[in-house]
């Protein structure tokens, strides 16, 4: 299995199209970014990479939404999340909760915990670092992500 490296960096906006044009007017990037509204989140995402890292950036569709309360509750758009891909998303929660962190619920799911989502498994842990949320994914092998599509229907 793969060491723990960063799946995505997740950035709150206020205006996904307004974001995304500074990147890439003032770096040359995002060119390629695929720009999507996700209903059941209620979010509005552009994503793009940089180098190996994808980069997100989230607006929220309705006032108070995510990412919407994010911004108004610290006064400015940033860094939301850093999500850390893991090689066993179980054995990661079990050893951060030894050493006292706690789960935090998904937002868009309502579970706490480790729970499926369409790249991989999921969890949120309530500890920030930085002011920065944690997330962690254990990301679906090729046989997996197929699972999950015939699960879902897609």
């Amino acid at each position: 299995m793969h060491e723990t490296y960063i799946k995505h960096m997740a950035f709150a906006v206020r205006d996904v199209h307004a974001a995304l044009k500074t990147y890439q007017d003032y770096l040359g990037l995002g060119h390629d970014a695929v720009v999507e509204d996700y209903p059941k989140s209620r979010n509005r995402v552009a994503i793009f990479n940089v180098g190996d890292v994808e980069y997100q950036l989230c607006q929220s569709l309705d006032a108070g939404g995510r990412f919407d309360k994010w911004i108004n509750e610290r006064g400015y758009e940033g860094l939301h999340h850093i999500c850390y891909a893991v090689p066993d998303i179980d054995k990661a929660l079990a050893d951060a909760q030894a050493k006292g962190a706690t789960l935090r619920e998904c937002s868009a799911c309502k579970v706490t915990g480790s729970h499926p989502h369409p790249e991989g498994w999921v969890a949120f842990l309530e500890q920030e670092a930085g002011g920065i949320e944690l997330e962690l994914m254990q990301v679906y092998t090729p046989e997996q992500l197929e699972e999950y599509k015939a699960y879902k229907g897609i």
